[in-house]
């Protein structure tokens, strides 16, 4: 074996290009937040009218989740990820077309169609590539390149838009994405046995440390999928910790913008510092999941790193309210975001462990739920506020959702299969 295949094995090389893809994923959707202000003075629109906009991104992710899940497990993530990283970032580019509202909530929504194959598409390339004993932080990865993927973008886009406009903007970040199916599909084969650097000895360290496939070849299942205890309580917790972390990429920008007065690259630079710490969440938890996990307490090991991750999350977001400067507010929202985000290992780990082979068709029921509340998020945040007059009771709900997760945690059980067939 060459000293380069030694120190950076493939499987890396592919953690590499989804770790890449992560930060593509949140570049595309953070930019809407930052571009707020210019696309609802260009087209006229409403704070309650720009919530649908960030929204419905949300509702479109959502709701093709299984079904993109459910093609990656059949068709594999070669063949998926090209085909929706290409149809996602068409629409990213054609965001820039639209001239009325109407338009924009179309291009929006099959902006989310074409997303909602990311992740799960992911976690196939990675059930299929990475050893059990790795994957946690290998999700921590892949997820943490989407919070520094959005952190570079919030301040990035802010200049990016300022050099050119909006409308480019969308234009040239839906070409990079093409860019990348490209190269996915011309470097990524299915099976680690099927690419060509895979040596040996690299081959025998994947096969030996990864879960056994049924050799039933019976369809999934859907109503045992929605039946099962397991996949709620994952699409429960789930969907308290994306209710927290979509607030930064949707309201977050423009909150801090406007409570504080600040101009457009500064409310970029404050509001990347959450998704830094989101970032950290994710390693943290991802080493931890990994070290618990080769103690021989695989449970302990899921549940531990996101009790924690929602312990945090509910009081940092709680404690942001009462903060009268903007540093003040940004470290505990940002508390709270690496909270949140030390929930994602965990959850995509235990979407392998009892979705196997299903694993994507698993993972993307679970990340279904979650972007639900993604879409409640951004619709919540604004009608709170003409409701009630404040931005407290939001935060408070947020906290809730948070406490609630915790009991989900403790009767999950990840050595415990799903019979889906």
């Amino acid at each position: 074996m060459s000293s380069k295949g030694r120190f950076f094995p493939v499987r890396y090389r592919m953690v590499f290009g989804t770790f890449i893809l992560a930060m593509i994923v949140l570049f595309d959707r953070i930019l809407i937040s930052v571009a707020k202000d210019p696309v609802a003075t260009d087209l006229g629109l409403s704070d309650k009218q720009m919530g649908w906009v960030l929204s419905i991104f949300a509702l479109g992710y959502a709701l093709f989740q299984t079904p993109s899940g459910y093609l990656a497990d059949k068709f594999g993530a070669r063949k998926v990820l090209t085909a929706v990283v290409t149809l996602w970032s068409i629409f990213t580019a054609l965001t820039g077309a639209v001239y009325n509202f109407v338009a924009l909530i179309i291009v929006r929504f099959l902006f989310g169609v074409g997303e909602a194959g990311a992740f799960p598409s992911m976690a196939r390339a990675v059930f299929n590539w990475i050893p059990v004993k790795e994957r946690g932080l290998v999700h921590g990865i892949n997820f943490s390149g989407g919070r520094i993927g959005a952190a570079i973008a919030l301040p990035m886009v802010a200049w990016l838009i300022d050099f050119t406009s909006w409308r480019m903007s969308f234009v040239i970040l839906g070409a990079i994405g093409v860019l990348w199916a490209l190269i996915w599909y011309w470097w990524y084969r299915d099976s680690p046995e099927n690419h060509a650097s895979v040596d040996e000895n690299e081959l025998k360290i994947i096969k030996k440390n990864t879960q056994e496939v049924s050799s039933n070849k019976e369809s999934i299942s859907f109503k045992k999928l929605f039946k099962s205890k397991a996949m709620w309580l994952m699409m429960g917790q789930y969907f308290s910790s994306n209710f927290t972390f979509f607030f930064c990429l949707t309201w977050l920008f423009p909150h801090l913008k406007a409570k504080y007065n600040l101009d457009m690259v500064e409310a970029g630079f404050y509001s990347s510092a959450p998704l830094i710490f989101g970032a950290l969440g994710n390693w943290v938890s991802g080493w931890l999941v990994d070290v618990i996990y080769r103690k021989g307490k695989w449970s302990l090991s899921r549940k531990l790193p996101a009790i924690i991750g929602f312990s945090l999350a509910a009081i940092g977001i709680v404690a942001s309210i009462y903060m009268n400067e903007v540093v003040g507010a940004v470290v505990f929202i940002s508390l709270a975001v690496f909270g949140a985000d030390m929930t994602l290992s965990p959850s995509w780990s235990v979407c392998l462990d009892i979705g196997k082979e299903h694993s994507g068709t698993v993972s993307g029921t679970m990340n279904m739920a979650g972007n639900l509340g993604s879409f409640f998020t951004a619709l919540a945040f604004p009608y709170m506020i003409a409701f009630t007059g404040s931005n407290t009771p939001f935060f408070f709900l947020a906290a809730v959702l948070n406490l609630l997760a915790i009991p989900m945690w403790l009767a999950v059980k990840p050595q415990k299969p799903l019979q889906l067939t």
